[in-house]
């Protein structure tokens, strides 16, 4: 008998193992031809194209993550010489391209911009996605080479989706010279976003491919999908937050960002965009998303 329940356990835990492994490398790796996870082509829009570059002078840039891993990130100058900088993050399984169309509203408004490659994602290196907890770090990073290159810079922090997510974990570790973070369409935590996407896409339930998710995504990546929680940074950010969000969000729904919005301490204002989808609000609503956003950093450098 006690052969067979140790039998019993070595079974269940090797198959809980493989359960957990299937599910963190179909999500969170990167393919071998840099190609973005699997999981990715099951939520992002096939017909979403990168838009062109700005027409702007631009510089690559590289840095090593706290882990060793080299990030790339591309950075753009305005036409007259400025302090204002704004680091645009992208979403799951994209890259910096995907946030050209953003950088063009800065930079014609005289903004410095850098928009990172996010850690195994675009040109930088990494394996591994970590839904935005290794990549606040670096966002952080990022922030801290502009302030020690540029000691004047004044720098917000914008990203959407996944983005958004991470740019809330970053501003949470109050970088230099940091004076506004705006979080479109985040998450308030990686498992709770990948609990309702499997009983969506697969009618699984969370018990037991989540839990054993997390665990083996803490053994080959070194953080678990529960780390990944902007819920539990939100109120740590110093500087104010715009919150921003499409009232027909499926992926990530607007009870999200109004528990975000709940959590934060700091200033902060909320724009709602009707009719938008996931990462929709800009496309929806061009003009108005960016008359927010300016308004709303006019009054925060004030």
């Amino acid at each position: 008998m006690k052969k067979v329940l140790v039998a019993l356990i070595i079974l269940l835990t090797v198959a809980a193992y493989a359960v957990g492994n299937y599910f963190v490398d179909y999500a969170l790796k990167r393919g071998a031809d840099l190609s973005p996870p699997e999981a990715c082509m099951k939520i992002a829009d096939p017909s979403l194209k990168e838009p062109p570059a700005p027409n702007f002078p631009s510089e690559d840039l590289t840095l090593t993550s706290f882990d060793g891993i080299t990030l790339h990130a591309e950075k753009f100058t305005p036409a007259e010489k400025s302090g204002c900088w704004a680091i645009l993050v992208h979403g799951y399984g994209r890259d910096g391209r995907f946030a050209y169309d953003y950088a063009e509203e800065y930079l014609k408004r005289g903004w410095n911009v850098l928009i990172p490659d996010l850690r195994a994602q675009g040109r930088s290196d990494g394996e591994y996605i970590t839904m935005g907890k290794f990549e606040s770090r670096d966002v952080y990073d990022w922030a801290q080479k502009i302030s020690s290159e540029y000691p004047d810079a004044k720098i917000i922090l914008h990203g959407v989706s996944m983005g958004g997510a991470t740019v809330i974990m970053a501003g949470a570790l109050n970088p230099d010279n940091l004076v506004a973070v705006i979080e479109d369409c985040g998450f308030t935590s990686a498992y709770e976003m990948f609990t309702a996407q499997i009983e969506k896409i697969f009618g699984l339930p969370e018990f037991p491919i989540m839990p054993c998710a997390d665990f083996v995504c803490g053994m080959k990546t070194g953080t678990k999908i529960s780390e990944a929680a902007p819920i539990e940074f939100v109120d740590k950010i110093k500087v104010p937050v715009l919150f921003i969000h499409g009232d027909a969000d499926t992926l990530i729904p607007i009870e999200m960002m109004e528990r975000l919005s709940e959590a934060c301490t700091a200033p902060k204002e909320i724009f709602v965009v009707n009719g938008a989808g996931h990462a929709d609000s800009k496309v929806k609503n061009p003009t108005a998303y960016f008359e927010k956003i300016f308004t709303f950093l006019t009054e925060v450098m004030q």
